[in-house]
């Protein structure tokens, strides 16, 4: 779903590669996984530049996203953004020449970076993949610091807060590997920072970091879903009030994940539609006096909703009945005072109620 969204907006696609970049690296780095690929591929330790690379993927596509979102577009962002993309393309390469170049005969699924720490060109992959972690986060952290102060957005403000954290995070990683590695290399032993220590944090900040990206883009298309369905909901009754007019074009057929949002416009158009051949049938000057009554008592929308009830039922009767109820030299269409407050409309027709009792505000007992 992200792809094909992504074909329409590039920073949906950008999303959709950085999660690609973080399952990747959390399916390569998994124990089970890394003695899977010594086997299949016969190569010990091919693992460590899989993940490496993905991982230096995740770091670049994260800071492409936060310039996507900090500047507006434009030939320098757009310059910038593709030097980021081949100086970590030219820090994978170097990962895959590092390790081609290393002699790392045995096999070490939990402790490589320290058990290989002072070996040649491996000690080197080693360095690249967690300095170019290290200054990837560290630049992401300074560029959102210095723009979380002018974002006014809610949703953005909330994913830029979890990058912050993940961000810190991937820092404590990376001073706990390069912690590990300089201890073996002045022959001291604290691999326990590398093997123990780092992993939780590298595990916290892939975390937060999606949902720092995800947010933005996920938190109000959730809001609006929430939104689509609550107003669907709300116009029920009132569709199920208008509907004896068989007023609606021919409907089309909505499956399980048809989208809210075309269900509901669907309803609402179906609603006009019937308000358009109740409408010689539409009683304003009563309309205009339950609302003078209602509104005494409640909102504006409130008593539009609760006049717009009580008018549109009396109209439906006349309708069912057969005889004009609109007296001459009225409007001949229903107006904006009741097709605007539509959702106003439906939540008063929730339940049956008495004119007198949509003026007052209070719902009429059932018989």
């Amino acid at each position: 779903m992200l792809w094909r969204a992504g074909h329409r907006d590039p920073d949906v696609r950008a999303t959709a590669l950085l999660l690609l970049w973080a399952a990747a690296v959390i399916v390569v780095i998994t124990p089970i996984n890394i003695h899977r690929l010594n086997v299949w591929t016969g190569i010990p330790n091919l693992a460590a530049p899989w993940a490496y690379s993905f991982l230096t993927a995740f770091c670049a596509t994260g800071l492409t996203m936060i310039m996507r979102w900090r500047e507006p577009p434009s030939d320098r962002r757009r310059r910038r953004m593709t030097a980021i993309y081949w100086i970590y393309a030219g820090i994978i390469v170097a990962l895959w020449v590092t390790f081609l170049l290393a002699d790392v005969p045995e096999a070490r699924i939990y402790d490589l970076d320290t058990y290989y720490a002072s070996t040649p060109w491996m000690r080197e992959h080693i360095l690249l993949y967690v300095l170019a972690h290290a200054v990837s986060s560290l630049v992401s952290a300074s560029m959102l610091w210095r723009w979380y102060p002018r974002i006014t957005k809610g949703w953005i403000k909330s994913g830029v807060v979890c990058l912050q954290i993940g961000y810190a995070l991937g820092l404590v990683f990376d001073i706990a590997k390069l912690g590990a590695v300089s201890a073996r290399w002045g022959g001291h032993n604290l691999d326990v920072l590398s093997t123990k220590v780092a992993p939780p944090f590298a595990l916290l900040e892939a975390v937060l970091v999606a949902l720092g990206f995800i947010i933005p883009q996920a938190g109000p298309a959730l809001q609006t879903r929430i939104r689509n369905g609550h107003d669907y909901r709300r116009l029920r009754t009132l569709w199920r009030t208008v509907q004896v007019t068989n007023a609606s074009a021919a409907s089309a057929r909505f499956g399980l994940f048809t989208p809210l949002g075309l269900k509901l416009m669907q309803r609402e158009q179906r609603i006009h539609d019937a308000l358009r051949v109740l409408a010689p049938f539409f009683d304003h000057v009563a309309y205009q006096q339950h609302y003078e009554e209602a509104v005494a008592k409640h909102s504006e929308d409130r008593a539009r909703g609760l006049a717009g009830a009580v008018a549109i039922q009396k109209a439906v009767k006349a309708y069912t009945a057969g005889a004009s109820f609109t007296p001459h030299g009225q409007p001949p269409l229903i107006g904006p005072e009741v097709t605007d407050h539509l959702d106003a409309i439906g939540e008063a027709l929730h339940r049956p109620v008495s004119s007198t009792a949509y003026a007052s505000g209070r719902p009429a007992q059932r018989a």
